[in-house]
């Protein structure tokens, strides 16, 4: 039996473990030994955003760099665009005129870090990975996500554009306070009819994944969620498991669309579990876009999901709900690749 001096000289050195920055992990495990025969770097996004974005990931992989950063590189870049109304710096705002932020990674040793409802700062994937690597807890939000970011020495800036503000203005003018399913798509056509439509506009969440040359996968997902939505709704893109999920001996996956439906039925995750047992990507895809339209029919012909996905060996694919979703490849072979996703409608 253990005494209670033992006991304690144990207790103390598990809490000294515990308090371990987790960052420097990676540097003391043995890492996957460098074959570019056997992996060949490349990384995937969704959209045709993400096209740029993957030029700044490829700078890294082509590199030699490691995965996790690339994927945090690149979508950093849609982060910082004030161009793009549904990521990061200008994106559309809540009801209240309030740009919320939601985003995740997660790396090849299984380490992720979230946040969600995160105001004034340009970058939440960063402050993501700053949680996984930095505190034992996987998920910040709201206040609190805000807190750790400034006391990390991020800083602090206005999200809202005018731009933006102009469109949430015009909105307001027939906005009903409901969680109205797709009423935001609606709506804000009549505000900028010469944006995309409606389910290629609101949902433009950046999912990105990549395989760097030593074999390792890792992902990242950000997103400033559904234009004019209820003040503090989140949606899939920061839960792992439903915007986001990486596994090293399998593959990885990410989503885009109406997050409620990808939440209930724990799509990247799905995804992930379908490559397992020996599905290719796209068919995963298009297993788990199939569980939501079986589940829910009526909402599905209204809604826009995808997914998208990549393997162990490099393989990629993605599947949709409806028409128009597209993904983006970057590898030795192509830079500016884009992929007109499979869909159901």
């Amino acid at each position: 039996m253990l005494d209670r001096r033992k006991f304690l000289k144990a207790s103390a050195l598990s809490a000294s473990l515990l308090a371990i920055d987790k960052s420097g992990i990676a540097a003391v495990l043995p890492s996957t030994p460098l074959n570019s025969a056997a992996a060949k770097p490349i990384v995937i996004s969704t959209w045709d955003f993400g096209i740029a974005a993957n030029h700044d990931a490829w700078k890294v992989l082509s590199a030699g760099g490691r995965s996790l950063d690339a994927v945090e590189k690149g979508v950093q870049v849609p982060e910082a665009d004030p161009k793009n109304q549904s990521v990061g710096y200008g994106g559309l705002p809540d009801r209240d005129g309030k740009v919320t932020l939601d985003a995740c990674i997660m790396d090849d040793l299984g380490n992720c870090g979230s946040v969600a409802g995160l105001e004034h700062i340009v970058h939440p994937i960063s402050v993501a990975r700053m949680v996984m690597e930095k505190t034992p807890h996987v998920m910040l939000v709201g206040d609190g996500a805000l807190q750790f970011a400034l006391e990390n020495g991020f800083k602090k800036t206005n999200l809202l554009t005018p731009e933006s503000e102009k469109a949430w203005k015009e909105w307001l003018k027939t906005a009903k306070y409901e969680p109205v399913m797709n009423i935001e798509n609606k709506l804000y056509d009549k505000a900028a009819p010469t944006k995309l439509p409606g389910n290629q506009y609101n949902h433009d969440t950046i999912g990105m994944l990549a395989l760097d040359a030593r074999g390792n996968l890792s992902g990242a997902c950000t997103t400033s969620g559904m234009a004019f939505k209820l003040h503090g709704r989140v949606g899939d893109s920061p839960i792992i498991g439903a915007g986001l999920y990486v596994d090293n001996e399998v593959g990885g996956a990410t989503s885009t669309g109406v997050g409620e439906e990808v939440i209930r039925n724990v799509g990247s995750f799905l995804v992930v579990e379908l490559m397992r047992q020996g599905y290719a990507p796209e068919a995963a895809c298009k297993e788990a876009v199939m569980r939501i339209i079986k589940k829910k029919p009526d909402i599905a012909k209204n809604i826009q999901v995808g997914f998208l996905a990549l393997n162990k060996k490099g393989e990629y694919g993605a599947y949709a709900i409806q028409k128009g979703f597209s993904y983006a490849v970057c590898n030795a072979e192509n830079q500016d690749l884009l992929i007109p996703g499979q869909s159901y409608y």
